[in-house]
This record gives structure tokens, sequence and C-alpha cells, in this order.
């Protein structure tokens, strides 16, 4: 049985990856980057290796490094988490080659579905229904034109290799398409290192819900229901809730045992996502699957009470699925918001820097999944998600009235974040009717936009006026801990810990 799983990756998953680890008695290894010698997960770590300079392309990009890390620590498993090497094949394939677990789907799984012309054929031969469209990539411009023609305007062009809204193109009227098509292949050459891309009718009103699925190496394939996440900006989730707002029981039914046949279609094993789109009639299309761990899995965990890092470190044991569909059911309501480091009155600029004070929310039916505390500076080269915060409640209506309730609590000085849009975003009476799709956020703007400046100075008054008391405290706690520190041993030894293990 896996005894030590090294976590290839950074900042909340990391940490929270490691939770379930301590849980189950695991020992975990953080990896770490010269920009995060400080972070989190290094310190809740049993074990810390460096493995590069900052720059992801030269630290958790980099396999050779991640693999001679996982050698010193003896790791019997690795779990990617999300992003970075979590959907790279050669990276499963090459654990295996180490005789080392890979948390996580086979490279013959992440290479089919990777690929969304692959996935598309595979669908198609499973039954699961797709959206019309090319199941071959474009060679030629006109090749384009003619396929458009025979789909109907509008249409989507799409990266095969794609994924956050990369290599990806809306056409609605004729004079784009040469454009269109010629912007997409570049994006995702750039993006994929590889151009091909393929054409799909666009879906009016879209709705993005997706399907989590669960499956064994023993041939066991069960789903845990639906997210929505139609609420996005610039094709990146913001917010997800679930149950999905627009979703009845039959259409549930149906499109969970086709996420189970999508999944079965590749002999899948660990935890994964079959994303569909749906329209406004309940007419639902396969988009894409992602063969890891979702950002948004901490609400599926909350409403139907499974541990999905602990399933997929059973999986990997080789054990059988503890679960059967018919013992999972849906309880209550929850909703995930992302938090950004980014200044959402200044178009989402970046706002990296030192968090010099963090009050996290709490009370009943809140969770937060962060990796930032008091004096960490967040880095400039990764992702700027610093935490996510998740309620819970027994219906859709208390968990949106809690949520408000959580942001309002939720307080980070020395950085701007995205908390005051999302607080926004619960008052949006679509958003309240749960009468929304993927144009949320330009279809509201006159609510998503500040126009009080007034309110907002009164804001950062209070924000200053609060670190500034935060500093007075500070000052005269520091003052009483080098006065007692003479005269308590255990805080000497700690100090002593602290700078060992940095």
């Amino acid at each position: 049985m896996i005894k030590t799983i090294l976590v290839a990756n950074r900042g909340e998953i990391a940490v929270r990856v490691m939770r379930t680890c301590r849980e189950m008695g695991i020992k975990s290894v953080a990896v770490f980057s010269e920009a995060d010698r400080k972070s989190l997960h290094v310190r809740y770590a049993d074990k810390a290796y460096y493995i590069g300079p900052s720059p992801s392309n030269e630290s958790y990009l980099v396999i050779d490094n991640i693999i001679e890390a996982a050698k010193k620590c003896n790791a019997d498993a690795i779990h990617p988490g999300y992003g970075f090497l979590s959907e790279n094949a050669e990276f499963a394939d090459r654990c295996e080659k180490e005789g080392i677990i890979f948390i996580g789907p086979s490279s013959f799984a992440i290479n089919t579905m990777g690929d969304k012309i692959t996935a598309r054929k595979k669908m198609l031969a499973a039954n699961v229904p797709v959206v019309p469209g090319t199941s071959e990539p474009i060679e030629d411009i006109n090749e384009a034109i003619a396929t458009i023609h025979k789909i109907g305007l509008p249409v989507m062009v799409k990266a095969s290799a794609g994924g956050g809204g990369k290599g990806m193109r809306l056409i609605k009227k004729e004079e784009e398409i040469v454009s269109g098509v010629s912007a997409a292949k570049s994006e995702a050459k750039a993006a994929f290192g590889n151009d091909a891309v393929y054409i799909e009718k666009y879906i009016d009103s879209p709705h993005h819900i997706e399907f989590q699925v669960l499956a064994d190496k023993h041939g066991n394939c069960i789903h845990l229901f639906e997210r929505e996440c139609s609420v996005q900006r610039r094709h990146q989730k913001v917010v997800e809730e679930t149950p999905s707002p627009i979703m009845t029981p039959e259409v549930r039914t149906e499109m969970g045992k086709h996420a189970v046949a999508a999944a079965k279609a590749v002999n899948y094993s660990s935890a994964g996502t079959i994303e569909f789109i749906v329209d406004d009639n309940l007419n639902y299309y396969f988009l894409e699957m992602n063969t890891r761990l979702q950002v948004e899995h901490p609400i599926t965990e909350r409403v139907v009470g499974v541990d999905l890092v602990k399933e997929q470190i059973n999986v990997a044991n080789g054990l059988p699925l503890r679960y059967k569909q018919e013992d999972l059911s849906q309880n209550g309501h929850a909703i995930e918001v992302r938090i950004y480091a980014e200044d959402p009155d200044n178009n989402f600029m970046p706002s990296p820097g030192v968090v010099k004070h963090i009050t996290e929310p709490l009370g009943l039916g809140v969770r937060h999944d962060g990796y930032i505390y008091e004096g960490y500076e967040i880095p400039m080269y990764y992702d700027p998600m610093v935490s996510k915060l998740i309620v819970w409640a027994p219906n859709r209506d208390e968990a949106i009235d809690r949520m408000k309730r959580a942001l309002f609590a939720y307080k980070i000085i020395g950085i701007k974040t995205t908390i005051p849009f999302l607080s926004r975003i619960m008052d949006v009476p679509a958003f309240r009717k749960g009468r929304y799709n993927t144009h949320f956020i330009q279809d509201n703007q006159e609510y998503l936009e500040v126009k009080d400046d007034a309110s907002i100075k009164a804001k950062d008054i209070a924000a200053i006026t609060a670190f500034v008391d935060y500093l007075t405290k500070l000052e005269k706690n520091n003052a009483k801990a080098e006065h007692d520190c003479s005269k308590s041993k255990w805080k000497l030894f700690g100090r002593k810990v602290s700078v060992t293990r940095l």
C-alpha cells in the first residue's frame, strides 16, 4: 500500500492533497521552486525538495526534476494535482517506467481524451452526444469555409490540444472566417505546439455543466452528479455550484449515464470530469474530458459526502470502489468562488505582492482552501488564484446568502483581490434566480461594475484603518513575545525547528 506520496504541484491544491494524506497516515512530500521556498505547502509537508528556478518551465514542468525528487524520498506514488503535469501522458508513462504509481488515469486515457478530435471520435463510437462539427482537423482555409457553410454560422473554432480558452475563436460572420481560423491556429501553435483545429456548431445560450466520474481498475465506474460552471470570464470559471439550478431529475439521470459511458470508452480509472455544453432546452453535448482532479471538486465533496482525493489514492492502491451508483445522492447545495490576486476594478490586472493581513471566513457551512498567510509574498510566476471559498447550505437561497456573509468576512490586505467582484455576483438578479449561461458576466455588466466611488474610498479607508490597528497589535505582541521568550523553552524550540525546516 502507498506510504509516501510526492505532490507534484504547489499552492492550495498541494495543501489540499496533503491534508488527505495526513488523514490516511500517508507521508507527503512537497516540491518547490525558488519562488516557493516559503510557500505553505512546503511548510505543511513532511519533507520538501527544491526542483529549480521560479519559472514553471524550469521547475514544476520538468519531469526529470520531479522524478529525481521522488526517488530521493523513496515515494511510492506521485499526485499531480491539477495544472502543470496533471494531464501530461508522458509524465504518467514515465512514472510507470520508473516504478512510481501515478495517482491518475493511464497515459492512454490522457492521450485519447486530451486530443479533442480523437475524443470526439471515441464519444461518437460510444453513442455519447457531441456538438455537430468536424471529426478531423481542418487542413486549409478553403476546407474550413466549406465546412462552416455546411454547418451554418455561428461556429466555434477550437484547438484540438487546447484548454483554458486558448486557440478558440467564435465566428459569427462570413468575413470573420479567414481571420478567425488563422488566429485560432496561430494561438494553438504558440500555446500547445500543435496548430490542429476543428469546428463545432456554436450553441446559443450555452450552459457549461460537468459530471464528476470516479472509476477503479476493476471496471467499475460511477458518477457523482453535476456541477454548474457557467459563470465564466474569458473562458475561465469564476463561480461553480451544485446541483445545477437548471437541471431536472430526468436529464440528470441521462447525462450521468452518458458521463459513465464516456469514461468507460477509454477504460478510465481515477477521478475525472466529463464536460457538457447544454442549451436552454436541456439538449446536451459532450464538450471534453478533464483527466484529473478539478479545481471545483470541493463542492461535489460537500454535497455528495465523498473525499475525492482519498478515493483517487484508494484506486491507485488497486482497491475497488467503495460506492455503487445507488449509494450516492445529493444533499443540500454548495457554491465555490475562486479568489484571484487581481484588481477587478482595473481590468483584472494582476496584483502580486506581500499579504499584510488576512482574515479567513469562518462559521457554519464554510470551507476555505488556500495557501497564503500574513507576510507571504505572492509570486508573479504562476496562476494568480490564491484560494477557493466553498459554502454549503440546505438549499440554494441559503447557500447564496451564506456565500455573501463569508465574502464579507474575508479580508486580505496588501494586495488587490476579486472578493468584491464575487460579492457583487451574488446579488445579480439572474444569478439569484439561477437563470444564467456562459454569457452571464458580459450580460450583467451594469450590476458588476462599480459606480460608487465614495463606496470604494470608504472601503479603502476601512482597510487602511484595519491594517494600522493590525500593525499596532502586532508590535505589542512582538514586544510581549520577546519579553516572555526567555521564560519559555518550547517557544525557543519551536523557533529553532522552524528555521531548520526552511
